[in-house]
């Protein structure tokens, strides 16, 4: 197999829109859906998905899917290829033919992504080649799978480059923001079809081993193109695969090979340590696993990792403590706005020790002045979200504190984005947003600009639906600006969204930052022997 690890992402990711008026696929019979075909090949050839011994193979494969019994090889070179283009093309010949239930983005995608197995190596090969990179080294292994995963489509770069993204700097340090315009929405008749789709148990979940090379249906993606490497983490098996929406570099998941709920225990911290020990490079998290503080999928064992240093793990100690009978362990509190306790140590056994002894305590742990309760008529409130690291020779662990209780005042969570900022953020804080990366959604891309006009044309914000909501805030943050342009309207309306999500780590932090909030966690170091 050709391997080539160095690829910019802009090379497929600029939209080239076919005219259909213009060009056709009336053009001399089949040939303009011959050169698509022939592009989608030579895409693969290029990009070392395909070896020249596999050219003729693929062709026959895409023609059987196009229901194509025939080929001429087109006139003259490919040129330069755009996998977006001639993936448009080969999926509007299929539209036109009737190959495509439904010409909408969802049949679309499992048309295309059925396409693309075409290219792509059996996961045999794939782990065989991941596993001799290895020997090499873990960077060269993961950057070899990272490429795959991308240039197979199953990370679609020309939809990821579409999302919005910024830094804002804080008190905190430079939180990252990103509004995710990469999932595409449903159109109404691949949603009413769902509903309709006989209900099936296979696979069990979208992180279940089953999903490589499933075909996908309405209510299920199409993962034809996906392929998983096998690992063990403290002696069981697990699945690492890279998520299709890269929120960030190398955005990573690693799961469970069985279909189990998650947990966060003394293993989870064995777990997490055994990945990073075996990828260095890389740092390994876990959601909460309860509800609210949890991520979106509880029901489903998983942590999610990457080649990103995140401002939460560029913050410092700000105040360091001993625990007793840990005295080689360092353990300090975070200068984060949630609250994180941060423990290192050259030997990760004595780390997962701590990390357990502390997980244990905040189990149980109930402060009524500080509005903690370890649990409300046998329903637990207390977990942890951790994250794993290694620095060097040094191991590193992060706590953060959560509790999900729930308030009549605060229905969706006391320590969850509170009313004030769902104009903003309303979903759940997961590990992703709590390491410091705002995942926002689509719908701020229009009103953010349509708020944009109004502000610099001194509109009445409350006067229209689909932005009213933001007018508090405006009317809250605009003073502070003494010039507001054309030109520089978005900048500050990116800077103040990112403050926002600096508020919204705020209300999730169990223990504030201010003088009660610090007494308040210091009586929990206190109450673990610190």
């Amino acid at each position: 197999m050709k391997i080539q690890i160095k690829m910019r992402w802009e090379e497929e990711a600029g939209p080239k829109y076919f005219n259909k008026e213009m060009k056709g696929f009336q053009r001399e019979g089949n040939g303009m859906i011959y050169e698509a075909i022939r592009n989608l090949v030579q895409y693969g050839l290029n990009t070392g998905l395909l070896e020249k011994e596999d050219e003729l193979y693929a062709r026959n494969q895409i023609l059987r899917e196009l229901r194509l019994s025939e080929y001429e090889e087109p006139c003259g070179a490919a040129g330069e290829i755009s996998l977006e283009q001639t993936l448009k093309e080969l999926l509007d010949y299929a539209a036109e033919n009737g190959i495509l239930e439904n010409n909408s983005v969802v049949y679309r995608d499992l048309f295309d992504t059925k396409l693309m197995n075409c290219l792509m190596p059996r996961p045999s090969e794939v782990i065989k080649t991941f596993k001799t990179l290895y020997e090499e080294s873990p960077e060269a292994a993961t950057a070899y799978f990272y490429k795959l995963s991308q240039d197979s489509d199953y990370i679609r770069r020309y939809r990821v480059i579409k999302d919005m993204k910024w830094i804002t700097k804080t008190e905190y340090g430079d939180l990252d923001v990103t509004v995710n315009l990469s999932k595409p929405e449903k159109d109404p008749k691949a949603i009413a079809a769902a509903k309709l789709a006989r209900q099936s148990g296979y696979p069990k979940c979208l992180l279940c081993m089953e999903n490589v090379g499933y075909a996908g249906r309405v209510n299920h993606p199409a993962r034809d193109n996906h392929r998983i490497i096998p690992l063990t983490m403290n002696h069981e098996e697990f699945g690492f695969q890279y998520s299709p929406y890269v929120y960030y570099n190398e955005h990573c998941i690693v799961f469970n090979g069985t279909h189990t709920p998650m947990k966060i225990d003394r293993s989870t911290f064995v777990k997490l340590f055994d990945f990073v020990k075996t990828f260095p490079h890389y740092f390994l998290g876990s959601n909460a696993d309860l509800p609210i503080v949890g991520g979106s999928i509880l029901t489903h064992d998983h942590f999610q990792g990457g080649n990103y240093e995140f401002a939460m793990a560029k913050a410092p100690v700000e105040k360091s403590f001993t625990v007793s009978g840990f005295e080689d362990v360092n353990a300090g509190i975070v200068k984060w706005p949630m609250s994180v306790i941060r423990l290192s140590s050259d030997r990760s056994e004595r780390v997962i020790e701590l990390g357990d002894k502390i997980l244990k305590a905040w189990r149980s742990y109930t402060d009524e002045a500080a509005f903690i309760f370890a649990e409300t008529d046998g329903e637990p409130h207390n977990t942890i979200t951790p994250i794993a690291r290694k620095r060097g020779n040094v191991y590193e662990l992060d706590l953060v504190l959560r509790n999900n209780i729930t308030t009549k005042e605060h229905p969706l969570g006391v320590y969850h984005p509170h009313q004030k900022l769902h104009h903003i953020k309303k979903e759940n804080i997961g590990l992703i947003e709590v390491m410091g990366l705002a995942v926002l959604p689509a719908r701020l891309k229009e009103e953010l600009a349509l708020l944009a006009s109004y502000i610099v044309e001194g509109k009445d914000i409350r006067s229209e639906a689909n932005i009213e909501k933001h007018a508090d805030w405006v009317e809250e943050f605009l003073p502070k600006y003494e010039t507001v342009t054309k030109e520089n309207i978005m900048d500050i309306l990116q800077t103040e969204v990112g403050l926002v999500f600096a508020q919204v780590l705020e209300d999730a932090g169990v223990y504030k930052r201010t003088r009660e909030g610090s007494e308040a966690f210091g009586r929990f170091i206190t109450y673990i022997g610190g």
